[in-house]
């Protein structure tokens, strides 16, 4: 049966055309016989050339069959080789799913040590805040409260010294005229021992009018008052009812309330315990004599006093400035 031409391949149609032109070619020597035009040469054949041997196209292998058809020529011994080698990879594809495990595992154990240890921190801060309270509490029912007991022992208010003179150290005493009765209590009168520190005792004053901003010491003898602001141990504590006093020198060591005179009713002054801040409000200034220990005389109300000799380097009078605390006045001052 014949076939459509453009149903040949290339391959067969060269294969016919070849075939087409050995038999015109015969019919052209057979021709040429019958007329005697070719000449028969004895032994030796005409050559009778074989026609191309017929190619068929193939694939190129790809390997895609190997995995369904099978190796006639594989032994037992590849076919074990072979499953040996598929099972060395399922064990590394374990391993590194069992690595995978134990990284996820230790992510989540440093989290959860992470968190532990915040726990822990909070834990003692607040261990810490509560053991600090009670330690505050414990100094504060240690620190003995005022009393409204008078001061009997103390005839001549603070600060008293000799008026400066240039070239020489100052001197203690008082310039004023001290009633001679009064004398030998004066001499014997010692100063109480200082406190123990706690966290109510002031720490400092400001008084924005007149630019005082100065640390306070315990007691408000002679040699505390060469300190800075001397609170006088009996008296009441930064924002407690009672009546604080505080002295300083007016013109040596500081001159640190030098112009307490220059305070008005109204004017505010701070005192700060390190910890809280108090506002008082001046109410009244009085020019006293040293004698008039009354003024250190305690309240039934939270209030203040400051005490400085008085004038300017006389000295024979005190200045007193009477201050009243400001209730929810009081500012936190903390620190760290």
């Amino acid at each position: 049966m014949s076939r459509r031409l453009d149903k040949l391949s290339v391959d067969e149609l060269e294969q016919a055309l070849y075939r087409k032109k050995r038999a015109q070619r015969q019919q052209r020597l057979q021709r040429l016989k019958e007329e005697g035009r070719v000449v028969e040469v004895t032994g030796v054949d005409a050559p009778t050339p074989r026609p191309p041997a017929l190619t068929r196209p193939s694939a190129a292998p790809t390997g895609a069959l190997s995995r369904y058809t099978g190796n006639p020529d594989k032994t037992a011994a590849d076919s074990e080789t072979d499953s040996t080698s598929s099972r060395r990879v399922n064990w590394r594809w374990v391993t590194n799913k069992m690595l995978l495990l134990v990284e996820v595992g230790a992510v989540v154990g440093i989290i959860a040590i992470l968190v532990s240890l915040v726990d822990s921190v909070r834990e003692l801060n607040q261990d810490a805040g509560t053991l600090q309270q009670q330690t505050v509490q414990e100094i504060s029912a240690a620190v003995p409260a005022p009393t409204n007991a008078p001061l009997i022992d103390l005839i001549v208010l603070p600060t008293g010294h000799k008026p400066p003179i240039d070239g020489q150290p100052p001197q203690p005493g008082e310039a004023g005229e001290i009633p001679e009765h009064l004398l030998p209590i004066l001499d014997a009168y010692v100063p109480p021992p200082l406190p123990t520190p706690s966290p109510q005792q002031p720490r400092s004053v400001e008084i924005p009018e007149i630019g005082v901003n100065h640390s306070v010491v315990q007691g408000d003898d002679w040699e505390q008052l060469k300190k800075g602001i001397g609170h006088h141990i009996e008296s009441a504590l930064p924002g407690q009812v009672g009546n604080m006093v505080l002295s300083a020198h007016n013109d040596i060591y500081g001159e640190i309330f030098r112009h307490l005179d220059k305070l008005s009713p109204g004017d505010e002054v701070f005192v700060s315990n390190g910890r809280e801040r108090y506002t008082y409000i001046v109410n009244e200034i009085r020019v006293v004599a040293p004698t008039d220990v009354w003024v250190m005389d305690n309240t039934n109300h939270a209030s203040l006093t400051l005490i400085s000799c008085y004038p300017y380097l006389v000295n024979n009078k005190r200045i007193v400035v009477f201050a009243d605390l400001v209730e929810n006045a009081t500012e936190n001052n903390q620190q760290g």
